[in-house]
């Protein structure tokens, strides 16, 4: 019984008839989709729409967010193209499978929050990226043949595919500003297709790529040889996909707390992300993740509950068992339309608003991890680099600003007061506050401002130590905090520092006590 509140929240009221229509919406966005990107990958049309079957039907009913739609998304399928050309479809589904289990260790161990640690700026360039990448994807639609052999359109197939890609755009365009009853890319695809079938316009059609008639997804074990070699192989392109499927996901999943107003489950996302992708592995299909525009697509909708994702799934379903012979007299001129309209849609254009008001490091950031998704068409290393570069800026910018505040007391000693952590980046210009050869015997440093962060920092410490032994005076360590006296302990066979204990505090147990310091 516990499934139930999974499906339906019976604390919330739900409206029945508009779920049930934005699901219909959502299938149908998705479908070209979903078939673009399969069959911009190489594979099978069908796999992409087992795949928007299986994620959108597993996330939707345990997932972590209500509204949020999974399916064939083009950011993790692109990961998979370099796989594909070089082993074939078998080693995608082992690497599909690879990535669910990944994902699921993720979740289990709550691992999703590490998606703070990436930048903003890194976002721009991998969605930046990531857009100019499906955008450049589609020329390969103006090609006549599949592999080496493919060849430029030319004469009227050519000004045919032009001009009906360019319809498609139009109305993707325009539809809007009238009426936002019909989605813009269902209406673009029926019209076209109406155009060219009524026609009998010679084009392009998905059947001439492959073959989309298919039953209910077969179980499938994925026929690559169980060795090491095999793991070797596939295990990077899973491990990949599970980061990018993650990445977008999680990144959605707030995007709709922030529209929704209130908070989903980054964790069981996560794990439901995954136990979709290990099940899409087994049948037969592309894999994915939480899919942004669909998300929208839903959420405009009226969508607040997790019925319209399970509707979705289940029409998509139908339309693989009995909507076969449509979808292959699909022109391809409508799909590559609906994808350079993603494309558009995907690219942060405020990125060109805000650049001369952005950090100059941002920028190169972002531009670098744009240009990494382009050529290398990994996004997951693209997202990788961009946030250890980040790392590295942002911890030399802290580095400059450990600061010194000097004084000599009645006694004679002298107080260093440290502003700013201790860390491997900061220890020089931390070394360079200290004027061992004119300092009085007795010096304290103090870091009630500062804190020691790593093991550089210790032995910074440890070396300045040294310094004062040998020139004859003593050096103390005052106001450390308790993690650094833990570092400090730890590394006691390896290091010798004079630690001068802080006076203990104790709480008040009382609104009226007047005693609240010892």
């Amino acid at each position: 019984m516990k499934l139930l509140p999974n499906l339906f929240d019976f604390n919330q009221k739900i409206k029945y008839r508009t779920e049930v229509l934005a699901g219909f919406t959502v299938a149908m966005t998705m479908i070209p989709e979903s078939l673009s990107f399969a069959i911009l990958a190489g594979f099978p049309p069908l796999t992409g729409l087992y795949a928007a079957f299986i994620m959108g039907l597993v996330t939707a009913i345990f997932g972590g967010r209500r509204g949020l739609v999974s399916g064939g998304a083009g950011s993790t399928v692109i990961v998979l193209i370099a796989l594909m050309k070089l082993h074939g479809l078998e080693y995608v589904f082992a690497a599909v499978a690879i990535a669910g289990i990944l994902q699921i260790i993720i979740g289990v161990f709550k691992l999703g929050k590490f998606i703070r640690l990436v930048p903003q700026s890194v976002m721009y360039g991998f969605v930046n990226g990531l857009a100019v990448v499906i955008f450049l994807a589609q020329m390969h639609q103006f090609k006549i043949g599949e592999g080496p052999a493919a060849t430029w359109m030319s004469g009227a197939h050519l000004y045919t595919m032009v001009g009906l890609v360019i319809l498609s755009i139009a109305i993707m365009v325009l539809l809007p500003k009238f009426t936002k009853i019909v989605p813009p890319a269902l209406a673009a695809i029926i019209v076209v297709f109406a155009l060219v079938y009524f026609f009998r316009i010679d084009t392009k059609m998905v059947k001439d790529i492959a073959s989309v008639s298919g039953n209910f997804p077969p179980f499938h074990i994925p026929v690559v040889p169980f060795t090491l070699n095999t793991l070797w192989v596939v295990f990077p392109y899973g491990l990949i996909m599970s980061c990018v499927g993650l990445t977008e996901g999680l990144l959605t999943l707030n995007l709709v707390d922030e529209i929704t107003g209130n908070k989903g489950n980054a964790n069981k996302e996560c794990i439901a992300q995954g136990a979709a992708n290990l099940l899409n592995g087994f049948f037969n299909g592309m894999g994915g993740c939480p899919m942004i525009a669909q998300t929208l697509v839903n959420l405009s909708a009226g969508s607040r509950a997790r019925l319209s994702g399970i509707v979705a799934a289940l029409t998509i379903l139908v339309i693989i068992l009995v909507g076969a012979p449509v979808i292959g007299r699909l022109p391809m001129a409508a799909l590559t339309g609906v994808m350079i309209m993603v494309a558009f849609g995907t690219f942060e254009w405020i990125s060109f608003r805000i650049i001369n008001k952005m950090p100059s490091s941002d920028v190169f950031i972002g531009i670098l991890v744009a240009v990494i998704t382009i050529f290398l068409k990994n996004l997951a290393l693209a997202v990788l680099i961009g946030v250890i570069i980040s790392a590295l800026v942002f911890a030399w910018e802290s580095a400059k600003r450990i600061r010194a505040r000097k004084y000599v007391d009645e006694n004679g000693t002298k107080h260093y007061e440290m502003y700013g952590p201790l860390f491997f980046a900061s220890t020089t210009a931390f070394l360079e506050k200290f004027d061992v050869a004119g300092d009085p015997n007795e010096v304290i440093i103090d870091f009630k401002e500062s804190r020691v962060a790593d093991m550089s920092g210790i032995d910074t410490l440890n070396k300045l130590t040294e310094r004062y032994k040998n020139a004859g005076k003593k050096l103390h360590l005052k106001h450390l905090s308790r993690d650094c006296k833990l570092l400090l302990k730890n590394a006691e066979d390896v290091i010798d520092v004079n630690i001068l204990e802080d006076p203990t505090y104790s709480v008040a147990t009382s609104l009226n006590s007047n005693k609240i310091i010892k």
